[in-house]
Order: C-alpha cells, then structure tokens, then sequence
C-alpha cells in the first residue's frame, strides 16, 4: 500500500527512545522527512547517528516540551528547515508510576507535572503546527494515549491526564473548519509495552514472578506490545489512506483493556 507519505514533513514529540523512536523510524521509512527532539542530550546524540546511516532527510534537536520557551523554539526550528509541517505525533507523556500508593500522600505537584507533560505539552505543539497544516490543506495530528485514558486501572493523575489527550483530540476532531481542511486528530491508546531502561523492564527485573502472573493474567497475547506494533498503526494513522480516519482513539495493547469502545 501507497500511505503517500513521501517527502511529508513530520514532527515526534520524544522521538529518541521507546514508542516515539519507533514511530520516527517508521515514517522515515516511509519518505518523512523526520524532526525529533529530547530532553537527553546522549539520545539526541544517538538518533542523530542512526537517522544519518539510514540516508534520512532529518533533524534533531534537544528541548523539554514542557518548557513553552522549548517548544517555541523547536517548532520554529521545523519551519525553517522545511517550510512547513504535516505531521505532528505527541508523544511526550508518562507518569504512570510517579506519586504514591496511597493517593492522599501523593502531593499536588505530581497531579500538576503529569498534566503538563502530558496534555499542556500536546495543546501548545498542537496550536503551533495547526495553521502550516491549514495552509498545506493537509494534516494529521496523532497523540500517544493509554488504555488508561479510555477506562480506568492507572493511577488517578495518570488517567487524568490521559483522558484529558483522549478528550482533546476528539474535540479538535470535531471542528468542521479543521476537518475540511484536511486536518485529522486521533489517539493511540497503547496497553503494556516492553521498552528498554523503562517501568516493565525494571519490573521484570525486581518482579518476576509477578510479572509473569500479570502477563498471564491480563495479556491475552502472553506477551507485552513492542513499540514497533503501536509505530505501524500511527503511521496508517498518518497516511493519505486514514483520511476518513478523525477523532477516534484506538487501543494498540493485544486484547488487554476491558473497555467495549
């Protein structure tokens, strides 16, 4: 199949590492022209090094996207090297495991830096991007979600702030305007992934035997996703072939959320 994505212009949000890594190897290959960005210098370092030996049209950069400064900066660093952008995929995010067990000893300020990260971070990228999508007449904006932003089993500020990515692209869906202008906003919803130096693998690590009763309790694969599997479905997501695609959140987990939508 024929996503024509080539020669569009793609932003990932975290694109150095795990699910947002994945994603801009897979658009890449697909033709994008690839921007990332990162918080850790030795990441930027590293993708900079795998993007230049597989002959891509890139860029890399360092920045905290929850740091308005930052993404001012790495949004007009995308305009001017192409001109414009097409795809924007908001994958910065996380928080799951921050705060405590006991939610009334988790203090404020986790509630808050989860939502930052999470949603402001999506909002201000998404409001950049927007009016070069509207002058292409062509745009997708896909943001990395959980299956805890569709039903809960996260940790109370983490399903916030998920729910609120869900509710936000479905809003912006909805916009006549935007949709006319050939702008889709669609969630990814990834269950359990196994991501290197990241909470499962630490996990499995210092738990297994418990790792292994909740993969054989809650995955019906018997094995956690890759952030290969969840890279393919955004970047259907992207192409010319989802246009009709908008507003939708699609669970990428195996079978493992209960939600019936």
């Amino acid at each position: 199949m024929d996503f024509q994505l080539t020669d569009k212009v793609a932003f990932i949000s975290g694109g150095t590492h795990g699910i947002g890594r994945a994603i801009a190897l897979s658009l890449a290959q697909e033709g994008c022209r690839v921007a990332v960005c990162s918080r850790t210098p030795e990441r930027v370092a590293a993708m900079q090094e795998e993007l230049k030996a597989r002959d891509v049209d890139f860029l890399c950069l360092q920045a905290d996207v929850t740091r308005q400064e930052d993404t001012a900066r790495v949004m007009d660093a995308v305009i001017r090297r192409w001109g414009t952008v097409h795809i924007l995929v908001n994958n910065v995010g996380g928080g799951g495991r921050w705060g405590q067990e006991v939610y009334e000893e988790t203090e404020e300020s986790v509630w808050m830096e989860v939502y930052e990260k999470n949603v402001l971070s999506a909002i201000r990228l998404t409001r950049m991007a927007i009016p070069f999508m509207r002058r292409e007449k062509w745009g997708r904006v896909v943001t990395i979600t959980s299956i805890y932003g569709r039903e809960s089993g996260g940790r109370p500020w983490f399903c916030m702030a998920k729910s609120a990515q869900t509710s936000f692209m479905k809003a912006m869906a909805k916009s006549s305007s935007l949709a006319q202008d050939g702008i889709t906003f669609n969630s990814v919803a990834p269950g359990a992934i196994m991501i290197a130096g990241t909470g499962w693998e630490k996990e499995r690590k210092e738990n297994a035997s418990q790792t292994e009763d909740f993969i054989r309790r809650e995955l019906p694969l018997g094995r956690f996703g890759t952030p290969e599997e969840v890279a393919a479905v955004v970047t259907f997501i992207c192409s010319g072939a989802a246009s009709l695609l908008n507003g939708a959140s699609i669970p990428v987990d195996g079978g493992q959320s209960k939600s019936m939508l």
